[in-house]
């Protein structure tokens, strides 16, 4: 039950999150506003990865968006840079005072079941979230980091979840860099279409 529980609530938030598709004009501006930064479009791309860490802003998209701009394999590269970093910051975050502050929030009888959680399947939690939109990977390392997740257990799994994703997401927009709407239009609708998925093999995990 509170597995099901946890997969209803993480459906609804991603769906809700990817319910709407970009309008042309949004796809432009999207890889305009990385272009006119000239050769800062990687650092600032890099940057709003992190920002996901507090507002909704689709990485999927900033990473196809790096893809069109730097081709597959150095956009690969620095998605995953911001990826792999923009987790340790959400991690990182848990271990400082902030932490206190969100324990009185959950509560202690809530914090020991989330620890039991991550201490059986937090690892693939990481990983088969990293590619899911808005709220849902940064929710999942801010967890671990309050659930205690060890340091070398959660850089594993951040990076495995985080380098596939962020290559795959390049290469879509590499592969149609001439097409910038249809590349950032797969990359808000590709997430939902690996929805099933995800909460499958977590429900597997689960048991």
């Amino acid at each position: 039950m509170r597995s099901g529980l946890i997969v209803i609530g993480v459906l609804a938030v991603v769906l809700s999150s990817c319910a709407t598709i970009p309008t042309p004009q949004e796809a432009n501006v999207a890889v305009l506003t990385l272009r006119k930064y000239g050769s800062w479009a990687w650092a600032v791309g890099i940057a709003l990865i992190w920002v996901d860490l507090v507002l909704p802003i689709p990485q999927t998209a900033v990473i196809t968006a790096l893809g069109i701009i730097y081709g597959t394999l150095l956009g690969g590269l620095l998605g995953s840079f911001g990826l792999i970093t923009g987790g340790l910051l959400g991690y990182g975050l848990m271990l400082t005072s902030a932490r206190r502050l969100v324990r009185r929030f959950v509560g202690l009888k809530s914090l020991h079941k989330m620890e039991g959680l991550f201490d059986r399947g937090g690892a693939w939690a990481i990983v088969l979230t990293r590619s899911l939109p808005y709220s849902i990977p940064e929710a999942m390392v801010f967890l671990a980091g309050l659930a205690g997740m060890t340091m070398p257990k959660f850089i594993m799994a951040l990076t495995i979840g985080s380098v596939p994703a962020a290559f795959v997401f390049a290469a879509i927009g590499a592969g149609w860099a001439d097409q910038p709407i249809l590349a950032l239009v797969v990359s808000y609708v590709l997430p939902i279409l690996l929805l099933p998925i995800v909460v499958y093999l977590m429900q597997r995990r689960a048991m």
